[in-house]
Order: structure tokens, then sequence, then C-alpha cells
């Protein structure tokens, strides 16, 4: 299965980018699977039901959350009515939407799609390990599903790292978000999962992690309230990581990092290396 995750798309300047370049991803790739995660679409802060809907559109099968789903109240609705649409599973009980879904491809394949929020530096929430690994106890990898993808919103790199560790073997795919800035850490595990820490955001990186950078850095020199954050609008760049997994085992065959546009060093998968035969 080739599966393409992109990071959390910023503002308007991600939305675009992200609406132009999925449809050419997914054909230059040959892409089964595509997720993005879609937290910060709405001015940085949130995402619409059309903006949601603009982007399942644009091709995107699953979109994930993280800790400013709700800041979108019109949000808590629609998700109850989008199962594509996933918030973190170990947000309390009660909680609109659900943590994951199990997606069917039009072969027949099925990959299972889940969102977990760390706790380190995040506001409190149920244990991430503890309800991912509940969750795996109901879905065996290459045997009920064929792709198990885990988006793991948060701020700490080590917990991304001791997640990813604990489930390798698992899952096919275990990736970070949240920070914004594309990790050079990615490789296939032990085990074989593919990880990155983090997949950097779709958006424009002359800001501070897609924030206009004079209004961000100026909170850092002055402790008082100030002018309200708004996301940079200049050419955003593509930020995300392609998969290829074995339909066998589930197992990752290889990841490569994908940046496009914008002002970030160029990184595009090989399309002449897509047949992996994977272990």
């Amino acid at each position: 299965m080739r599966i393409l995750f992109l990071g959390d798309v910023v503002g308007r300047s991600g939305r675009d980018a992200v609406g132009a370049m999925l449809p050419q991803l997914r054909e230059r790739l040959g892409v089964d699977l595509a997720i993005v995660n879609a937290e910060n679409a709405s001015h940085g802060f949130g995402c619409s039901p059309a903006m949601a809907d603009a982007l399942f559109a644009a091709g995107a099968d699953v979109l994930t959350l993280g800790n400013h789903a709700w800041d979108r109240r019109e949000l808590a609705g629609y998700i109850e009515t989008q199962r594509h649409l996933i918030r973190p599973l170990n947000f309390p009980p009660g909680t609109p939407g659900q943590g994951s879904v199990l997606v069917e491809l039009a072969d027949g394949r099925r990959a299972l799609v889940l969102q977990a929020i760390g706790r380190l530096f995040m506001e409190l929430t149920d244990d991430p390990f503890r309800m991912t690994a509940e969750l795996l106890g109901r879905h065996r990898l290459g045997g009920t599903v064929q792709a198990i993808v885990a988006d793991l919103h948060g701020e700490a790199t080590s917990e991304k790292m001791a997640y990813a560790h604990s489930f390798d073997g698992r899952m096919s795919l275990v990736v970070g978000t949240h920070t914004h800035c594309p990790s050079a850490d990615h490789h296939i595990l032990p085990g074989g999962t593919a990880f990155q820490s983090d997949a950097g955001m779709c958006g424009d990186y002359d800001s501070v992690i897609g924030m206009e950078k004079g209004v961000a850095a100026a909170r850092f020199w002055r402790r008082v309230p100030g002018e309200r954050l708004a996301p940079a609008d200049g050419e955003a760049t593509v930020c995300g990581v392609f998969v290829e997994t074995s339909d066998q085992t589930g197992l990752a065959a290889r990841i490569e990092p994908v940046r496009l546009g914008g002002r970030l060093s160029q990184s595009m998968p090989d399309v002449n290396r897509l047949a992996v035969s994977a272990a």
C-alpha cells in the first residue's frame, strides 16, 4: 500500500497549496491512502466543515485534528456525521467524534487510521499509550487490516519516539504532528514500522511555525497582550511523508520525506523506485 501523510495545514496558503498539489501527488506517486492533518486550517486555529469538505474534495481520504480540534465550534456537529475526520482517541469520554477510522479502499484492502495526542507539555488527557494498545488489540496488521497509521500529535520528540518503539511491528507508520517543523529522522524501526518525529506543516515557512513572524516574535519580547496571531500568507511548502508497505505483513518497505514549494529544500520520492518488495 502506498500511503501519503501531509502535516498540519496552516491557514489559506496551506489550504491552497494542499488543494493544488494533493491531486498531483496522488497521481504521480500512485497513492492508495492520503491522510492530512487539518487542525490549523482555519486561520491557524481549528478547521471549519467547509474547509474539511474542500480537503476531502482535493483527495484526502482521512483528516486528523489535534489540540485545536474545537476552535471552530461548528466542527463538533460535523465530526459526528463525517467519520473520516478524526480527533485524538485519548480525549475524555463523551467528546464528539472518534479517534480512529477503518478505511476500505476500492480494491477491498483496509487501513486503520488513528490519532492520539501526547501529554508532555500539552493539556492533560487520557493515556495515549494505553488507549492505543486497547485499539490495536482489536486489529491485526497484515490480517484484519493491510495497514495501520498513527498520527501522534505532540510537543515532545521523546514521547513520540517512545510511542513508536512501543508499537514497532504493530503499525505501518507512526508520524508526529503539532510542532510544524519537519524532522530529519525518517526511518524504519527494527520491527518494520516507519517513523518520523514530525511531518512538518503545509504552510509558509517565512513565519514562526506558520504564523506571521512580526507579531509572533513580539510575544517573546513583551509579556503583554498584543495583536492576534495570524497565519503567514506567503508561498507554502507542502510537507509530509510517503510510505510504501507490504500487503502481506503491513510493515513498511520505505519511508521518504515530501517537501514541495516554498522556502525549504525540496524532496520528492523517486517514482522510478516505487516498486519495492517488502519483507
